[in-house]
């Protein structure tokens, strides 16, 4: 069994993608490849904030929790050589799965099973320049898309990416997330409303929950 290098893990409420509400156990790696400006997880950006853990660890924590709904996020999950066999393994374990990406590495280790989360870094991030969208063509109907939007710049370059991508098909997949701080969710609300654009408007309910400086939540 392999190891991975890892920030944090808890249990705690899903509070994002179409899952959010349901009780969740996160394993959040180490380690990001990008800087974005909006960055919510700075305890998580180097390989140095992390523990190293064993496959069986990881497990042990995971059935501890008494959920079989578990997240593996970061950081960035898929810098990590090791984060596909754990994910085979949790799958095999019995786990429904979600991986949360940023969109800049390829998915298409990761099993079919995964229910993938993939950012579409926005230009507010500083990173779209990293985007890989061959993603796209690799998106099970399972998977979601989330943009992070901060004006009406990145609102306009979502709906163009999901245009030129063909990503209609996937709409109810399709998430419009707000900053958190940067932008009123009415304006965007008003604004899918205005375009009949059918994605959902994506709020971080752990935010609400417990605030916006709270960690292992």
């Amino acid at each position: 069994m392999g190891s991975l290098l890892i920030a944090e893990t808890f249990t705690s409420i899903q509070g994002e993608s179409t899952h959010a509400g349901r009780p969740c156990h996160f394993i959040r790696l180490a380690g990001c490849n990008l800087s974005c400006a909006y960055c919510d997880t700075p305890n998580a950006k180097t390989f140095k904030q992390g523990q190293l853990l064993s496959f069986a660890q990881i497990l042990a924590a995971a059935n501890a929790s008494g959920f079989k709904l578990v997240e593996i996020t970061g950081g960035e999950p898929l810098m990590q050589t090791e984060t596909p066999a754990l994910c085979a393994m949790l799958l095999e374990n019995g786990f429904e799965l979600l991986l949360e990406t940023n969109g800049s590495l390829s998915i298409g280790q990761l099993p079919r099973e995964v229910k993938k989360i993939v950012d579409c870094k926005t230009p507010s991030s500083g990173m779209t320049q990293y985007n890989h969208y061959d993603n796209y063509r690799l998106l099970e109907s399972h998977d979601e898309i989330k943009f992070v939007i901060t004006d009406r710049n990145d609102y306009v370059f979502a709906v163009n990416i999901i245009e030129k991508n063909a990503l209609w098909g996937r709409a109810e997949k399709i998430l419009f997330s707000p900053a958190w701080g940067k932008i009123d969710p009415k304006i965007i609300a008003d604004w899918l409303i205005a375009d009949r654009l059918a994605v959902r408007l994506h709020l971080q309910l752990q935010k609400f929950i417990w605030g916006a400086l709270a960690t292992g939540v």
